[in-house]
């Protein structure tokens, strides 16, 4: 079975939702469980890379294997972020310039990686072992989107 977009757009992730524990509230979650498989990209007239968003869930990103394709210099294996609800993320510079210079063509996406993330309508917080004792916080983490410009251009078509 294939899944994914094959004219334009990137896909929502949620497309690739494989446990999900429903809320009583629509639109949510208590939690979903999602996984980034290997896939072609083939979308024309668009931005591939996960576009910038905010969630109205919690997300929590992991990589255990390869290269996760919205960041260039990326996160290591066994590396993870976390997004609050509502605090806005997406690609970081690197892998914006390259997006939108590239020549999109037919691409394998997400080959020999294993990257997941588990989003959740509830609140998270991280532990005082992960914030100070394991000295692995980066405290950089927001530079990634430092040389980003305005592109935004509400009169073009």
């Amino acid at each position: 079975m294939v899944i994914n977009s094959v004219s334009f757009d990137h896909c929502d992730p949620s497309i690739f939702t494989v446990l999900t524990c429903p809320s009583l509230r629509a639109g949510t979650a208590v939690a979903d469980f999602v996984i980034f498989p290997p896939r072609w990209a083939v979308q024309e007239h668009t931005f591939r890379p996960p576009y910038y968003h905010r969630n109205c869930m919690t997300e929590f990103m992991g990589l255990i294997l390869g290269k996760y394709e919205a960041k260039e210099g990326g996160f290591l294996p066994g590396g993870a972020t976390l997004h609050s609800k509502m605090t806005p993320h997406g690609p970081d510079y690197n892998c914006f310039e390259k997006a939108t210079s590239a020549k999109l063509v037919p691409e394998r996406v997400a080959e020999d990686t294993q990257a997941f993330m588990f989003e959740t309508s509830l609140n998270l917080k991280t532990t005082r072992w992960a914030e100070e004792t394991c000295q692995k916080l980066d405290r950089e983490y927001f530079t990634c989107w430092k040389g980003l410009k305005k592109n935004f251009n509400p009169h073009s078509s």
